[in-house]
């Protein structure tokens, strides 16, 4: 079932949006050369706890990082340990919090220093994918229309999207109906309506599409080793433009409030 959300709790999406939108900013300044992604983690959840929210990911499925944080061929769900980032690794870092009763879900991909054309060229596509996908959340629309967007834009740069996961509606609830491919796919596609909230989150490889499971069971990997990109915003569906709820200029206005 599509949960539409109401005027009082589009405003508490904003909210907990802008929370995660700025711990993913203050998270990916963090990152540097020579940190671990332990302590990237111990960081996230440091700025998670000073803005009064906690972490939507810890415990999640017994997730046991406050985020998400994949390095070079990892796609997502990439777990904190000892790994030491060096220059010219590229990091997703997938910040999600539970703030005031409402999920915010964002990601983005950040270089290490640097990195070559090829990483920074997945980079910008996938960014940009994610924008031309967020340009048809449009009332009226349906969610293919989002997955053509983000596909034909990806395979025209000669790159690839991740077809095992995909984006999902989002509110009290991590994962909500519908979900919402980076690729057009054979299944229903529901129509899109105002009040609805959706994680729309590109999944980008620089390679083939196919991915695997760590031993760990939680990171995903590109099967053949090339590195892997991932951005994601949290959407509503209004009756004119899209608005993007994961916007940390929203920040200071909503917790004075």
């Amino acid at each position: 079932m599509i949960i539409l959300k109401n005027e009082r709790e589009q405003e508490a999406m904003r909210a907990a949006g802008a929370v995660a939108a700025t711990v993913l900013h203050e998270v990916a300044n963090f990152v540097a050369p020579g940190v671990t992604t332990r302590d990237v983690d111990r960081f996230a959840a440091e700025r998670i706890k000073a803005h009064g929210a906690r972490s939507a990911f810890l415990g999640y499925k017994k997730y046991p990082c406050h985020l998400c944080i994949s390095v070079n061929d990892e796609v997502v769900h990439g777990l904190a340990n000892n790994r030491r980032l060096e220059f010219g690794d590229i990091v997703s870092l997938d910040v999600g919090v539970y703030f005031r009763g409402f999920i915010g879900d964002n990601a983005r991909t950040v270089p290490v220093g640097g990195c070559s054309p090829l990483a920074q060229k997945l980079i910008d596509v996938t960014e940009r994918a994610l924008y031309e996908g967020i340009a048809q959340a449009l009332a009226g629309q349906r969610v293919a229309d989002i997955s053509r967007a983000i596909q034909q834009f990806v395979e025209g740069n000669g790159f690839s999207v991740v077809r095992e996961f995909v984006g999902h509606g989002v509110g009290r609830s991590m994962h909500e109906e519908p979900q919402v491919p980076n690729f057009v796919d054979q299944k229903s596609s529901p129509r899109l309506r105002p009040g609805m909230t959706i994680a729309i989150e590109p999944m980008v490889n620089a390679g083939s599409p196919a991915v695997r499971v760590m031993r760990d069971g939680w990171t995903v990997v590109s099967q053949d080793g090339l590195p892997s990109a991932h951005f994601e915003h949290t959407v509503l569906i209004t009756e004119a433009e899209p608005e993007i709820l994961t916007c940390r200029e929203r920040m200071p206005a909503l917790l004075s409030a």
